[in-house]
């Protein structure tokens, strides 16, 4: 039987991300990018309903650990989502609320 080998280094990315991503505003966020839009700061804390600073802080955090990247058009900056397999994950995610 072969030896399983682990990257110590990239599972640790890996739960890194996942942390990112394990708070429901947060998943919230993900959910609106989802779709393959941009949206700026503004836009997103109006359309969940929360603090402008909130907003703020959790997209920081997800621009950190590199699940969402961001463009600067003029005075703004909008955001989305580096990867659609972040996009499968949530997708899953929902799945398995239906079981």
């Amino acid at each position: 039987m072969e030896e399983l080998r682990l990257d110590i280094t990239k599972l640790e990315a890996a739960a890194s991300k996942l942390r990112a991503i394990a708070h429901p505003m947060r998943i919230a966020i993900i959910e609106l990018l989802n779709t393959g839009n941009k949206l700026n700061v503004t836009q997103i804390y109006k359309k969940l309903n929360i603090e402008q600073a909130s907003a703020s802080h959790h997209l920081n955090i997800l621009k950190n650990k590199g699940v969402l990247l961001s463009k600067r058009e003029g005075k703004k900056i909008y955001y989305f989502l580096k990867s659609q397999t972040l996009k499968e994950i949530i997708d899953c995610i929902n799945r398995c609320d239906d079981a």
